[in-house]
């Protein structure tokens, strides 16, 4: 053996390292989102070791308690400045406190502990064998209709794993408005799709519709993730660096140094629009804009109600959070490069949605394209480049959120034989049979048209002021041509509700537990002050409006 081939096999040391710094992690600042996945792997082991009987009052209380906690975490982090004066970007450049991140932050734990109360709802469906059972399967790995899934209900088996999940996504959701760099960005928009696409398949009646529901999120979802991640490679490429700070500097020709590895591609052009269109593209599919909506009517039908609720409310904060951060602090010196996109967007997806909406007959399939329609009036908001447009998206959401959730428990509680009587038909002459429960879908029903008095009228009213006064003119009148629109179906609905005759075979409206009716009514009162005096909320969403770069 030569020496050549023996020295080889070693190399020569390096100069030791004196010492590596710990990386500094603000905790206080990090507490909503640190409590909210704390108390998710609590779940876990809650799940691993605590008897059957016991774990749904066990998840039930650590969940609603978490939530409490960290939106209590956000107040308090908002009342000491930090929304304001004190906004800084934490855990090394990672996660931005600033007034966006808490204002969407709080809205998010809010609607997940409203959420949280329709998922836990036992009361709606007949007792099986003795027990009562929520929206969810009594064993998700059990095939449907077999031997193995009959003897889990029999033996009352109830999927308590949905509480952990839900708090996961939660937490993803926190972290994602919130994120300062992309890949902190990618990794929260993993942790909190993954949990989503389990909690799609596992309704415990329609059982195949709810499992075909989850595979087309999780393909379509799989893709856009893809795409996500391609256009942060891309934008590393471009910039050298995932930081947005950073990214911005280069995209405005502010870089004093540059790194020789990256001295050829910085500052192609080319990479960075590419790289921009992928990862927005990716925000607007969990959005839910056109033309990236056509998974939303297929799996808001498919999944369980409580979950569509949801996820309708909490994916749309996040998701249009994120997107704000990327266009408002990545990527203003690129602002005439995406805003005609956006408006191209905006316009579609406004149309888009109200126009297909007037053609369904399933009640949930219906709210899904108004959530569609609801997108593009959002994005409306997002072009206006002004502090008002953050402002007027944040009191949107805001609003929109608890209107969509009361929504979706109305609809869990209408039901027949086969569970949820979710065909437009069957909800002919609810009014009589039902009147209070008819009249408060009326209400959520006129929020979405933005009638005035509700909060869609506040947060549509504002969206547009800021649209206009940002120059996107034409984009409001589009907006207030598909509000038109949508208002025909609203208002269909309301008037099959109260001026026709009930079917003697129609479906009966189940009285649900206390939890459902918390969610019910927190959706109304939410609606009607919002719409009434929404003034305290909207200088609150302008004192948020400002982020930290």
């Amino acid at each position: 053996m030569s020496t050549t081939a023996v020295h080889s096999l070693w190399t020569t040391a390096a100069e030791p390292i004196d010492k590596i710094d710990a990386p500094t992690i603000e905790y206080g600042q990090l507490s909503p989102v640190l409590i909210v996945i704390g108390a998710a792997v609590i779940g876990v082991l809650i799940e691993a070791f605590v008897p059957r009987k016991s774990r749904y009052y066990a998840q039930l209380f650590l969940s609603v308690v978490s939530l409490a906690a960290a939106f209590a975490a956000v107040v308090g982090l908002a009342a000491r400045g930090f929304g304001t004066t004190k906004a800084q970007i934490a855990a090394m450049g990672a996660i931005a406190v600033d007034g966006p991140a808490l204002f969407l932050q709080g809205t998010i734990l809010l609607t997940g502990i409203v959420a949280i109360f329709t998922f836990a709802e036992r009361r709606l469906d007949p007792e099986a064998h003795g027990n009562r059972v929520d929206s969810f399967v009594a064993q998700a790995g059990s095939v449907p209709g077999s031997e193995g899934e009959q003897a889990a209900t029999k033996a009352g088996f109830a999927t308590t794993e949905v509480f952990p999940l839900a708090l996961f996504a939660i937490g993803g959701m926190l972290v994602f408005p919130a994120a300062n760099d992309l890949l902190t960005l990618f990794i929260a928009l993993e942790v909190f799709s993954l949990p989503l696409y389990l909690l799609c398949a596992l309704a415990r009646r329609k059982r195949l519709m709810s499992q075909e529901s989850a595979v087309k999120y999780f393909l379509l979802g799989a893709f856009a993730s893809a795409f996500t991640l391609f256009g942060i490679a891309l934008l590393y490429g471009y910039a050298g660096s995932v930081s947005y700070a950073t990214v911005a500097d280069v995209v405005e020709g502010n870089v004093k140094t540059v790194d020789p590895a990256l001295a050829d591609t910085m500052g192609n052009d080319a990479l960075l629009l590419i790289g921009v269109a992928m990862v927005v593209m990716g925000l607007l599919f969990k959005v839910g804009a056109v033309p990236f909506h056509m998974w939303t009517p297929d799996v808001y039908q498919g999944a369980p109600t409580p979950v569509t609720g949801f996820m309708a409310a909490a994916t749309k904060v996040a998701a249009f959070g994120a997107l704000l951060r990327l266009l408002y602090v990545v990527l203003p010196g690129l602002r005439w490069d995406w805003r005609p996109v956006m408006w191209g967007v905006a316009v579609i997806t406004m149309l888009g949605g109200a126009i297909i909406a007037i053609t369904q007959t399933d009640i949930k399939r219906l709210l899904a394209y108004s959530s569609v329609a609801h997108a593009g009036f959002i994005l409306a908001g997002v072009i206006a480049t002004t502090p008002d447009g953050i402002s007027s998206v944040l009191f949107y959401l805001g609003a929109y959120s608890f209107v969509t959730i009361g929504a979706f428990a109305v609809v869990t509680l209408v039901r027949d034989a086969g569970g949820e009587a979710t065909h437009l038909s069957k909800w002919a002459g609810l009014g009589r049979r039902s009147p209070l429960v008819a009249a408060v879908f009326a209400v959520f029903l006129l929020a979405f048209a933005g009638i005035p008095l509700t909060s869609g009228f506040a947060g549509k009213f504002a969206v547009f002021k800021a649209a206009a006064e940002g120059g996107a003119g034409p984009l409001v009148v589009v907006g207030v041509l598909s509000s038109a629109i949508a208002a025909f179906f609203y208002i269909r609905v309301i008037v099959l509700m109260f001026f026709s005759e009930p079917k003697a075979d129609g479906p009966t409206v189940a009285v649900p537990s206390p939890l459902t009716m918390t969610a019910i009514a927190m959706g109304v009162a939410v609606t009607l002050v919002l719409g009434v005096a929404p003034q305290y909320f909207l200088d609150l969403a302008n004192q948020a409006g400002v982020f930290v770069r």
